[in-house]
C-alpha cells in the first residue's frame, strides 16, 4: 500500500470561522473608536455647560446688584436700560439687558451671542 498525505484540514467551515474572526475584530475597532469619539463629544459638552452655567450664575449676580441699587462698572447704562455681557468661552458671551420700569425691572434680553475678540 502506498503511504497517503491526509487531506487538508483547511475546509469551508475553517474558512468561514476565519472570515467570522475578522469580522468581529473590525466590528470590535470600529465601536472602540466610536466610544472614545463619544467621550470625547461629552467632555467638550459638559464643559460648555459648565461655562454657560458659570456665565449665567455670573449675569444673576450682576443682576442682583442692580435691583438692590448697585451699578457695577461693567454695565453699560443708557436711560432706564441697563445692558452687560459675561464670557461664556473664547467665542461665547451671555449677554444681558434689562430695563427699569417705575419700580419693577424686566429682562429684554438674556442670551449667548458670538464674541468678537
Amino acid at each position: 500500500m502506498k503511504n497517503r498525505i491526509p487531506p487538508s484540514m483547511f475546509g469551508a467551515s475553517s474558512l468561514l470561522v476565519v472570515f467570522a474572526v475578522l469580522c468581529l475584530t473590525v466590528f470590535c475597532l470600529l465601536t472602540i473608536g466610536t466610544a472614545r469619539s463619544e467621550l470625547k463629544l461629552s467632555e467638550v459638552s459638559a464643559e460648555a455647560i459648565t461655562n454657560y452655567y458659570k456665565a449665567d450664575s455670573q449675569a444673576e449676580n450682576i443682576f442682583s446688584q442692580l435691583r438692590s441699587g448697585n451699578i457695577p462698572e461693567e454695565v453699560k447704562v443708557e436711560g432706564n436700560t441697563y445692558s452687560y455681557s459675561c464670557s461664556i468661552s473664547s467665542t461665547l458671551d451671555l449677554y444681558v439687558e434689562v430695563q427699569l420700569n417705575n419700580s419693577s425691572w424686566e429682562v429684554i434680553c438674556w442670551q449667548p451671542i458670538s464674541s468678537m475678540r
